[in-house]
């Protein structure tokens, strides 16, 4: 989800803003099927098995048409519908609010993983003695350019200034769901956490807008004090 090389690039400003757009995928554009990164099924696996138990585990996993993956864990990009449908499963298997949280968790673990594996720790240590809204520039610029990895053939649009703002049309997270709340909460939790280390660490990320819902695109807000 980040490129810690993007991160001291210098970083278009518009009156006081920072805003990137552009389809997200390397490989389709908005409206085809792309590969995105395992986590959204590795994490959300482990999430499942903390919440409940493994065997739990497999039967959303297995109504998804993933069971496959408990025993031989993806190691490589996905075919970006896995992910739709296993985020599907675990809202009609688990109920909404259950759903919500094991999101969450997944979202955060997902967080911790890029923070551990994916951004060096001199990138993290300049981010964080940045003020918060130069910090919230770099790194939308950063995960922007490797939004490929995460949106798919969805497309990504940023826009940071007093908030930072995150807009993902063609969403995989709720491509498969129909609902009347936001259905994200795995790409909130994983914003909150990078937000919350990197940028300020009273950042809060709300989904302030979901396709699941119908609206044109999920939004997403952070905010901080």
């Amino acid at each position: 989800m980040v490129d810690a090389a993007a991160l001291p690039v210098a970083v278009e400003r518009e009156t006081g803003a920072t805003r990137m757009t552009g389809p997200a995928s390397r490989h389709a554009g908005h409206g085809q099927a792309s590969r995105i990164g395992p986590n959204a099924i590795i994490q959300m696996a482990a999430a499942l098995d903390e919440t409940l138990d493994r065997a739990a585990t497999r039967d959303v996993f297995a109504a998804a048409g993933l069971a496959g993956y408990l025993d031989a864990p993806p190691d490589r990009m996905v075919d970006e519908r896995e992910v739709s449908a296993l985020h599907a499963a675990v809202v009609s298997s688990l109920g909404a609010e259950l759903a919500r949280a094991v999101s969450r968790s997944a979202g955060l673990r997902t967080g911790d993983y890029l923070l551990a594996n994916r951004i060096p720790g001199p990138a993290q240590l300049l981010l964080r003695v940045l003020p918060a809204r130069l910090a919230s520039r770099l790194l939308l610029a950063a995960i922007g350019r490797n939004a490929w990895t995460f949106a798919g053939s969805g497309t990504f649009r940023a826009a940071s200034g007093a908030l930072a703002r995150i807009s993902i049309a063609g969403c995989p997270i709720c491509r498969e769901l129909t609902a009347d709340w936001p259905a994200c909460a795995y790409f909130s939790a994983t914003f909150e956490r990078l937000f919350r280390v990197l940028v300020h660490p009273g950042a809060e990320v709300r989904e302030t807008a979901c396709e699941a819902r119908g609206e044109a695109a999920c939004v997403f807000e952070v905010r901080w004090p």
